[in-house]
């Protein structure tokens, strides 16, 4: 498994920071595609659809929340969640749907041309 904490101890140059940022605001938005979840449940939801593969620690996916949520492209509100306690619950806004697209492509095209430089001779 995987943990994506790029905030927490080792120190990480801004260009591997903004990557790591960049790819876990598409986690989140990924995870929330699905439907609104409070942030254990998105740690969770990337946790299924990685098969595991990732962990997002608490450390980054608040702060990636709230980034997101300054953005515009997530939005939250108080709720109760499955056992009875409040929680805040989080959405995609119509502007974060459009930009996980966006995402989506980036990332796709960025591996696609990762594979290729690492298959060259």
């Amino acid at each position: 498994m995987l943990a994506l904490d790029y905030l927490g101890g080792a120190r990480v140059s801004k260009s591997k920071a903004g990557l790591l940022q960049g790819t876990l605001d598409m986690l989140i938005l990924k995870a929330l595609s699905l439907g609104a979840l409070h942030g254990y449940g998105i740690g969770q939801r990337i946790g299924q659809i990685s098969g595991e593969a990732l962990k997002i620690e608490e450390g980054s996916l608040y702060p990636g929340l709230y980034r997101l949520e300054r953005r515009g492209w997530v939005e939250s509100e108080w709720d109760l969640s499955d056992n009875n306690q409040r929680a805040k619950f989080y959405k995609l806004t119509r502007t974060g749907r459009k930009q996980l697209i966006l995402e989506e492509q980036n990332w796709e095209r960025l591996a696609g041309a990762t594979k290729k430089a690492l298959r060259a001779v």
